[in-house]
């Protein structure tokens, strides 16, 4: 009973010390459930903020990858035909394939993708509103790919792929164009050049490898601007650009878009042989969401085909989720530190002034354990109240971090409450230490007589 009233006096007295500890333990704990939260969340976060700036993974014929590698013509796997290819493709996937990308080990995490038919056309004003005398152009890059296009998977289960998610930073006006149907979008340098706009229909003329010319007349819903090259260039339905250029069933590309890891060591080691890995180290690889694992998969799916991650997106991802993740880190490193110190030197304030009163305790038969364990009891306590506070302080400001910059919540995981407590407990008795050793130190017979 001693001992507790003891405890309860210690409370009522040096309040604003214990409460400036209650709040050290406070702050640190708010400051590190907040960055540890968005740390173990922010992997997906990031990589769909950045996949929405284009395709992370591209698809292409076996074909074509080995004359890219060779002659290294590949460039940017995001660029269109538009781009830096002006002659047509000559050899093909089939577009029929394109959905068994969502049927690898790790679909759920392809969040979207489109196929493409790269071709170029003349294009012709069939509008009254426009001068079809000046409203010529010849081997403009048209793209045939899907916009919005359902797809009903044998898993019973739909999904839905397209360029309308592909490029989310084009600014459109308009609409996009209905899958299956003669609309088109065209851009702002191709649309100036025509003297087109929305509403406006142009007819595109194609002529094919057995010889015959055939033509194709497309309603523009929309104009857009991708701030590159691909300005120059028409987006219409896959199946009418198959009937124009007489390629049924054909693409000659498809960009991918997909959450992914970090590449390390083992990803960078598999992307090079993955035959050189031994049987751990494939199952852990294949099991994870690395690029070129996921690459791997769509590659045994799709026959005839080359699956590459695109290295600069793949790279912008590891890179800065790496960067984003150390400094939240080091944020949470900080204030731990900072809170170690405060506490550590309002503990020892608090034993300089009580020294009488842990004197009088030992002269009386306390033991230094039991003097030192009413000294930790009230600190435990106290930071105790102080983490349960900032801890739910801190859940809420993760939730502002996720909608600010992410326009999402923070999922909160357990693990983070069980690390952050682990962290601060050790913190607390790291800093408790130095004063441990005073109360050890202390001698009751000279402090009681003033010496």
């Amino acid at each position: 009973m001693f001992f507790f009233r003891m405890i309860f006096r210690s409370f009522s007295r040096q309040f604003k010390r214990r409460l400036l500890i209650a709040v050290t333990v406070c702050l640190s704990a708010t400051v590190s459930v907040a960055m540890l939260g968005v740390v173990f969340d922010v992997g997906d976060k990031l990589n769909a903020e950045l996949s929405t700036y284009g395709s992370n993974i591209t698809v292409q014929p076996k074909a074509d990858a080995v004359v890219n590698d060779l002659y290294n013509t590949g460039g940017d796997a995001n660029s269109s035909a538009s781009g830096t290819s002006e002659s047509d493709p000559t050899t093909f996937l089939k577009e029929s394939d394109a959905p068994k990308i969502k049927t690898i080990f790790w679909a759920f995490n392809i969040t979207n993708f489109a196929p493409e038919l790269n071709i170029h056309a003349d294009v012709n004003c069939a509008s009254e509103s426009v001068d079809s005398s000046s409203c010529k152009a010849s081997g403009v890059p048209i793209v045939g790919t899907w916009f919005a296009k359902t797809l009903h998977m044998d898993s019973g289960e739909s999904t839905v792929a397209g360029m309308n998610g592909m490029r989310s930073w084009w600014k459109l006006d308009g609409s996009w164009p209905k899958d299956d149907s003669a609309q088109g979008l065209i851009g702002t340098t191709l649309a100036s050049k025509l003297g087109v706009g929305k509403g406006d229909t142009v007819t595109l003329y194609k002529t094919t490898a057995d010889g015959s010319r055939n033509k194709q007349r497309i309603t523009i819903t929309g104009i857009y601007d991708s701030g590159d090259s691909d300005n120059n260039a028409m987006y219409i339905p896959s199946s009418t650009t198959q009937v124009l250029a007489n390629l049924p069933d054909s693409i000659d590309k498809i960009e991918v878009k997909a959450l992914t890891t970090p590449d390390n060591d083992l990803a960078r080691k598999a992307s090079k042989n993955p035959n050189a890995l031994t049987q751990d180290e494939w199952e852990t690889w294949y099991c994870t969401a690395y690029p070129s694992s996921i690459a791997y998969q769509i590659e045994e799916v799709i026959p005839g085909s080359v699956a590459k991650q695109v290295r600069q997106v793949a790279a912008l991802q590891g890179d800065v989720l790496q960067k984003t993740q150390a400094v939240m880190v080091l944020m949470t490193v900080l204030s731990l530190v900072a809170a170690a110190i405060a506490v550590a030197n309002l503990m020892a304030a608090s034993i300089g002034e009580r020294g009488s009163e842990l004197a009088l305790l030992k002269a009386i038969g306390a033991t230094d354990g039991a003097v030192s364990r009413l000294m930790l009891a009230e600190t435990a306590v106290i930071s105790l109240v102080g983490a349960i506070v900032g801890a739910l302080l801190g859940s809420g400001v993760a939730q502002i971090v996720g909608h600010v910059v992410f326009g999402s919540g923070i999922t909160m995981r357990p693990m983070v409450f069980v690390l952050v407590f682990v962290l601060l407990t050790l913190t607390v008795l790291i800093a408790s230490f130095s004063s441990i050793r005073s109360i050890l130190g202390l001698k009751p017979a000279e402090v009681l007589h003033g010496r």
